[in-house]
Parts: structure tokens; C-alpha cells; sequence
């Protein structure tokens, strides 16, 4: 499975676009320089019930686009 089929599996399953995420996250002040992924992680695990794997490409989306 490639990185973007992946990334897609988690949009089927929870209804949220990848831009949607990166919106919320942005809303949540997690895409701000020195964010830890524990704190993106824990909110994602709690509000998205996304699994360790899930999260984790979330994360480094979010790290790639910052870098962008």
C-alpha cells in the first residue's frame, strides 16, 4: 500500500479530508513550530479514535506541509 492510499483509507474511514485535518489541527494550534506529536497524536487517538499507524501519517503530513 502506498503512502496516499494510506492517507485515503483514513478519509474513508472517518469522513474528514486530509485538508480537513490540517485545518483542525491548525485550529488547534498544532501546526505552530515545536508542536510534539505526542500532542497531535493524543488529540487525534481521543477525537478521531485513529489507530497508532493512522495518526502517525497524519503527523508527517502535517510535518511535510509545514515544510512547504
Amino acid at each position: 500500500m502506498t503512502f496516499q492510499a494510506y492517507l485515503d483509507n483514513i478519509e474513508k474511514q472517518r469522513g474528514v479530508s486530509l485538508d480537513g485535518f490540517v485545518k483542525l489541527a491548525a485550529a488547534q494550534g498544532f501546526t505552530k513550530p515545536g508542536t510534539k506529536a505526542s500532542e497531535i497524536t493524543d488529540w487525534l487517538k481521543a477525537g478521531y479514535k485513529l489507530g497508532h499507524g493512522h495518526v502517525m501519517a497524519i503527523v508527517k503530513l502535517l510535518k511535510d506541509r509545514a515544510k512547504s
